[in-house]
């Protein structure tokens, strides 16, 4: 890929990278989030978000070829498959019909021999021998293929999507997006284990990921990105985390003590008190977290992809196995609860706000209300049976569109129908319903448009500033953090790895985040 370029509606996010991919070799993209390695891959496997905002500029050759790809097929035909980080499968179909999706294998029946042959049938065994190969080359010989994706765990989705690739018999490049991020780290093993297998047969890998230890590991060649700019090209042997990690930020990364980390508060009283928390959420497991928040501060919660900062809310308010010990204004909370997470006082606008936070098919009004209505028995009409009290409903929604200023036909649209700002506003809107003293906040602004970033942290600061709720938010956005946050703590491996004022240096943030911090401390100690 030669003198790649790539503008959004004028926002250049690509600005003239080029990277050389040899056969059966390992080449590694990394770069903080928004650095452009996802924008870079789509151009090369002809997504069409790219053709439809204008294109780009830039050249591809394939074995010394110009290529033109403008479609996701025009890159199969090429030999290209990628494995995205959303995952792309059919979870009414088997593993096997997911594998040879759009390659079915069918043979001639009495109606296609009339109707012609798109009315042929499947040939079950022969696309099960085909799916067994795959899944055999990815170490996964006792997963049965013809079991239905939905109910998988989400490890076993990641394979079955590289097994479908691999399958291929053209695939001479596999673009690998994030894929360890919702493994294990013995499922990450085991696909790094596979990477080099397939590099062995002569596939060459494009490996994205936020995890440095991965990146030298496997790959032999890794370029850095940063705002969409090539900063550097390395060979494995020339780079480590801390070289890496400074590349991705933009300053050379120095030896810090513990100087470097935000004081604790004094006098300031501590709300909520995290001992030894553990949760596991595939991809974001924590792995004994120790965490004071204090109140009334906004605190924010950071870190790479895969190192756990989204597990910590997901434990704390009990949507994932947790174990640990929460101690709320001086009580100890059980874990594991959701019901009693809501009813001390918290409250959680998710990550996944149209998979969790959301019913999507219902009214602005009812996701506003239903959470409080369950768990507090707010709008309510004792009648001898509760039953919903519509007009307080009612009244309490438009108090809340006209507040929080949600672009709505009323408080009875349908949630589905409202654009990702003001979905995640009504999302926030349901958490205030609860009148919770502290509310964890998790990728608020994941997917929705620049000026409705901008509102929805400022009405997280409102809430902070005007209602005294104790706020704790959880980004990938580090610039996000430090434009509204009190403290951040960055977390690394599942742990604490420090907490900094939002002023602190690019090269404290970089440290932490690299998790070269505490390993400084222990050369130094």
């Amino acid at each position: 890929m030669r003198d790649i370029q790539k503008e959004y509606f004028g926002n250049r996010v690509l600005k003239g990278v080029s990277i050389r991919v040899e056969p059966g070799k390992i080449y590694s993209i990394v770069g903080e989030n928004g650095a452009g390695k996802s924008t870079l891959m789509n151009i090369l496997f002809g997504m069409p978000v790219i053709h439809n905002t204008g294109g780009f500029s830039g050249e591809i050759l394939m074995d010394g070829n110009p290529v033109r790809i403008s479609s996701p097929q025009d890159a199969v035909d090429l030999g290209i498959g990628m494995v995205h980080q959303e995952f792309m499968l059919l979870p009414g179909f088997s593993i096997a019909e997911n594998i040879k999706l759009n390659r079915e294998i069918t043979f001639p029946n009495m109606v296609s021999r009339l109707f012609g042959s798109r009315l042929q049938s499947l040939d079950i065994p022969a696309m099960r021998r085909d799916s067994r190969k795959a899944l055999d080359r990815l170490g996964l010989s006792t997963l049965d293929e013809m079991l239905p994706v939905a109910g998988l765990p989400v490890g076993y989705m990641q394979f079955v999507e590289i097994a479908r690739e691999i399958d291929k018999e053209k695939t001479k490049i596999l673009v690998l997006d994030e894929p360890t991020a919702v493994l294990t780290e013995s499922e990450a093993e085991v696909l790094l284990a596979t990477m080099r297998r397939l590099a062995g047969e002569g596939i060459s890998i494009l490996f994205i990921t936020h995890r440095l230890d991965e990146v030298l590991a496997v790959s032999e060649d890794i370029t850095v990105l940063r705002d969409g700019e090539q900063v550097a090209t390395l060979k494995t042997g020339e780079a480590s985390v801390s070289r890496l990690a400074e590349l991705m930020v933009g300053r050379k990364l120095e030896a810090v003590g513990c100087d470097a980390c935000a004081p604790s508060p004094k006098g300031d009283k501590t709300l909520l008190k995290i001992e030894d928390l553990r949760v596991d959420m595939p991809g974001e497991r924590v792995r004994g977290l120790d965490l004071d928040v204090y109140e009334g501060e906004i605190l924010g919660v950071g870190g790479l992809a895969g190192h756990g900062k989204i597990g910590i809310a997901n434990g704390v308010l009990g949507m994932y196995p947790a174990e640990g010990k929460l101690i709320l204004d001086g009580k100890e909370l059980p874990l594991n609860n959701a019901l009693e997470a809501l009813r001390s006082g918290m409250a959680f606008v998710s990550e996944d706000r149209r998979g969790v936070g959301l019913l999507l098919d219902e009214s602005i009004e009812t996701n506003m209300t239903v959470t409080a209505m369950q768990c507090q028995e707010k709008f309510l009409r004792r009648m001898g049976i509760s039953l919903a009290d519509g007009g307080a409903i009612r009244r309490h929604a438009l108090k809340m569109i006209r507040d929080l200023d949600i672009r709505c036909t009323g408080p009875e649209q349908i949630v589905r129908r409202l654009s990702g700002g003001n979905q995640q506003k009504v999302c926030i809107a349901k958490a205030i319903t609860l009148e919770p003293r502290l509310i964890f906040v998790s990728e608020p602004t994941r997917g929705i448009d620049v000026g409705a970033k901008k509102i929805v942290l400022d009405l997280l600061v409102r809430l902070n500033r005007e209602m005294g709720v104790t706020v704790v938010i959880t980004s990938s956005e580090l610039a996000e953090l430090r434009s509204i946050c009190d403290r951040i703590a960055i977390i690394y491996n599942g742990k604490l790895e420090g907490v900094l004022p939002p002023d602190a240096s690019d090269v404290d943030f970089g440290l932490l985040m690299a998790g070269e911090m505490s390993h400084s401390r222990k050369e130094a100690s």
